[in-house]
């Protein structure tokens, strides 16, 4: 009867421990650890985003984040230099996605 009282309780101190220390643990986020410079390089090569997450030791949502980067980044160079020509400002879609659409900010 003792040693069950003992093991209750010492099961229920690992699981406060683990309560706690799961509590206070930051996420790790490698967003900014990525060179998507490289991976933007391999995808261009003709590569698919699984080798190039293997080769490059990411996962693929990194490369899919990547893409999307040069994508915004190609979309504004080409804003900008349609305004450089034109001398206007060039209108911007709305945007499709409906977490944009639901945004109080992105509405203002």
């Amino acid at each position: 009867m003792v040693i069950k009282k003992i093991a209750v309780a010492a099961a229920s101190a690992m699981l406060v421990a683990t309560i706690v220390f799961a509590a206070s643990a930051r996420p790790a986020y490698a967003a900014d650890k990525v060179d998507c410079d490289a991976v933007m390089n391999e995808l261009n090569s003709g590569k698919h985003a699984k080798d190039v997450a293997t080769d490059l030791s990411i996962s693929t949502s990194s490369v899919y984040r990547c893409q999307r980067k040069a994508k915004a980044a190609a979309k504004a160079a080409t804003k900008t230099s349609l305004q450089a020509q034109t001398g206007k400002d060039v209108p911007v879609p709305p945007m499709a996605s409906p977490a944009a659409a639901a945004s109080p900010a992105m509405s203002k």
